[in-house]
């Protein structure tokens, strides 16, 4: 399923304002990611080798439990029309297939002059934080909003 769709534009966003999205990762799902990238590492695939690994079993690829936080970026906060500048990623935990993830995006500082924003990104699974970094994006006024994004589906903040 995909989020609805949520339009937020820089004069929306405060400090502190943050979304959350939560996501059960299955094998279909770190499967696709294998065939999209081309990374078939066994440690993702192969329960034989992963039980041989210091996890004990199959694991997410770190990028795909990463892409879930652009999930966030792109649909909910800011939502569409953002535009992602930069990202770094702390990988601090695995994600397990049958993990449910919760990717928890929050404002931590605002850049007027630039229209950008600084996001603390966190992803944890049963409240281990599993991955975490900042994201930084530059995210559209509403004179400069594109009403294609309200036509395809999305809903400005204030609606």
């Amino acid at each position: 399923m995909m989020p609805e769709l949520r339009v937020l534009y820089f004069e929306d966003l405060e400090v502190g304002l943050s979304e959350t999205l939560n996501k059960e990762i299955s094998s279909s799902d770190v499967v696709g990611f294998a065939e999209i990238t081309g990374d078939r590492n066994p440690i993702h695939l192969s329960e034989h080798f992963a039980a041989r690994t210091p996890f004990g079993t199959r694991i997410a690829h770190g990028l795909y439990t990463a892409g879930l936080i652009s999930a966030v970026l792109g649909t909910r906060l800011p939502g569409p029309g953002a535009i992602y500048i930069s990202q770094t990623l702390n990988f601090r935990a695995p994600v397990r297939i049958g993990d449910t993830v919760q990717v928890t995006v929050e404002v931590a500082e605002l850049v007027p002059e630039r229209r950008r924003a600084r996001l603390k990104c966190t992803c944890s699974v049963a409240g281990e934080i599993v991955l975490d970094g900042e994201a930084l994006v530059k995210v559209p006024t509403k004179a400069e909003a594109d009403p294609l994004a309200i036509r395809m589906g999305g809903r400005p903040a204030s609606a």
